[in-house]
């Protein structure tokens, strides 16, 4: 493909994203993106806003992005905004622009906080932008504020877990300089279906505002917590600038400027800033986009295919027959449990040879994430060793013991075992969002009935999560169970028995032969 055809792949991409949102189909095709994460305050919108070169999107405590924002940024001579919901009307002021983000998400959500799965869809053309596509997803939050439901944290992370799980995702995480990267959301919900950090791009923002003597040298330069993308910073206006209409043009100027004058970070100014990130981003969509394009064709004409077969289905139908309604809504109900269960049990007739689905990749849960989480839990062998000789020095109090009690033993493996309940929930959680997927998945034939799939899919993921909280217990009390009493009786201890009284015996026996030996020379003497 030549570079004119390259140049065309991103745009190709919006418009079968806008042609699947304006029937109102959700885009089953897994199309390359970019998905933007990131906790609340963490500068995504500074971030997506200095792309642009304006101020466009909506400001305020709590959660601002209720809705997905598809955001397509393409290059054009004149600067204007498109809306795929009023696309007879151009915006040339970005005000009005903010303006209509926040009444379109109302309409949908309500003006009580809830947020939605149902995205917007936004054009930017500009003479200052590179073709790129993000989808702006809701800020991660833990605490419900306003009538929003309790369980909104799970609702947000449900979906942009539905947006980042699929392979073709790119994730842009997004994570403040001032924070512990080990806490950071962003990175830690995309280690959750990208754990090799393959389609990952770390972005650090705040660099201006950290603790006097410290800097991100390290995560910038991609050795603290490393992706295979990279991470990329950047400096972005302060609520003080925004608030006093600081232009984004001098903020990028000034983020060029500090780079190019911190001393920790001036050695690699060409390859941090916003500018930077926008190329960056283009090219990895675009190179992301030839590589996904077998994958997209191949499931393209499957569907066509599909569509054709219910095509033929449907000429004989008859709309007149009153019971044809309460049989389609059987068959439907029917149709999804089937699905659901040959999804799990992997005895589906079409078998997706192109990525792992449903059960399969409950399977690789099971047998490669969880060892995987098992063996992150390393510890250090001299920190055990003193652990180990505190326990049995406390045991013995002023005594000198000569055998290793039982009671150190139990209490250093007791430790080791409490450590297994993280890697156990997690594998809960993400079996849990494998379900809510599969669900997803199957309920897409009802896309012509929109109510009876919204139904469907709340019914069954609420009984899902309520299954989730008894395995839960079921599994903190199985370690409860194993904590309670360490059965050293057991064959794996047998060798370690038996060496422990090797040793002890060896031990008597060289200092009775010591003793011996010191009295013949005694005697000797």
């Amino acid at each position: 493909m030549g570079n004119r055809g390259m140049e065309e792949l991103i745009p190709l991409v919006n418009k079968l994203q806008d042609a699947f949102s304006s029937i109102g189909q959700s885009c089953h095709l897994d199309l390359p993106q970019i998905a933007v994460v990131g906790g609340q305050s963490a500068g995504k919108s500074s971030v997506l806003e200095n792309f642009v070169g304006r101020d466009f999107l909506p400001r305020g405590s709590g959660i601002v992005t209720r809705r997905p924002l598809i955001l397509q940024l393409i290059f054009s001579k004149t600067e204007y905004a498109e809306f795929l919901h009023c696309k007879s009307k151009k915006f040339t002021d970005f005000d009005e622009v903010r303006q209509e983000i926040e009444a379109e998400t109302d309409r949908v959500t309500g003006t009580n906080k809830g947020i939605s799965p149902v995205p917007i869809n936004l054009r930017v053309y500009s003479p200052h932008v590179l073709n790129l596509t993000l989808i702006d997803l809701p800020g991660i939050t833990k605490v419900p504020v306003g009538d929003q439901p309790q369980d909104i944290e799970y609702q947000i992370k449900d979906m942009i877990l539905q947006f980042i799980s699929r392979e073709s995702s790119l994730i842009l995480a997004v994570t403040p300089a001032n924070m512990d990267l080990a806490n950071s959301d962003a990175l830690k919900m995309a280690k959750e279906v990208d754990p090799q950090g393959l389609r990952t791009i770390g972005v650090i923002t705040k660099l201006d505002l950290m603790d006097e003597g410290t800097d991100a040298r390290d995560v910038l330069e991609n050795k603290l917590l490393p992706l295979r993308r990279g991470y990329i910073g950047v400096v972005n206006r302060s609520q003080k600038d925004i608030d006093g209409k600081k232009d984004i043009r001098a903020a990028l100027a000034a983020e060029r400027k500090f780079f190019l004058s911190h001393p920790a970070y001036r050695h690699m100014a060409d390859r941090m800033g916003t500018p930077h990130l926008q190329k960056v981003l283009n090219q990895q969509l675009t190179n992301h986009i030839r590589e996904t394009l077998p994958s997209l064709r191949s499931k393209l004409q499957s569907q066509l295919l599909s569509l054709e077969k219910e095509v033929e289905e449907y000429k004989n139908f008859r709309p007149d027959d009153p019971t044809r309604k309460t049989k389609a809504l059987l068959q439907m109900v029917q149709q999804f449990g089937v699905d659901f269960e040959k999804r799990i049990e992997g005895s589906g007739d079409q078998v997706d040879t192109l990525e792992l689905s449903g059960g399969a990749r409950i399977n690789r849960i099971f047998h490669e994430r969880f060892p995987f989480e098992l063996v992150k839990m390393e510890f250090d062998e001299k920190d055990l060793r003193r652990e180990i000789s505190y326990a049995i020095k406390n045991i013995h109090g002023v005594r000198t013991g000569l055998f290793t009690p039982d009671l150190a033993f139990e209490a250093i493996v007791k430790k080791q075992v409490v450590k297994l309940k993280e890697p156990c929930l997690k594998c809960v959680d993400l079996v849990i969002q494998e379900l809510i997927n599969t669900v997803r998945q199957c309920t897409s034939k009802l896309g012509s009935y929109p109510r009876l799939r919204e139904e469907t899919e709340r019914i069954v993921t609420t009984h899902i999560r309520e299954r989730e909280g008894k395995t839960k217990d079921q599994i903190l009390l199985l370690i409860d169970i194993e904590l309670s009493y360490i059965n050293t009786n057991h064959e794996d201890f047998i060798g370690f028995a038996k060496r422990l009284i090797s040793a002890a015996c060896l031990c008597q026996s060289t200092i009775a032969q010591s003793r011996a030996l010191q009295k013949r020379g005694v005697t000797a003497a």
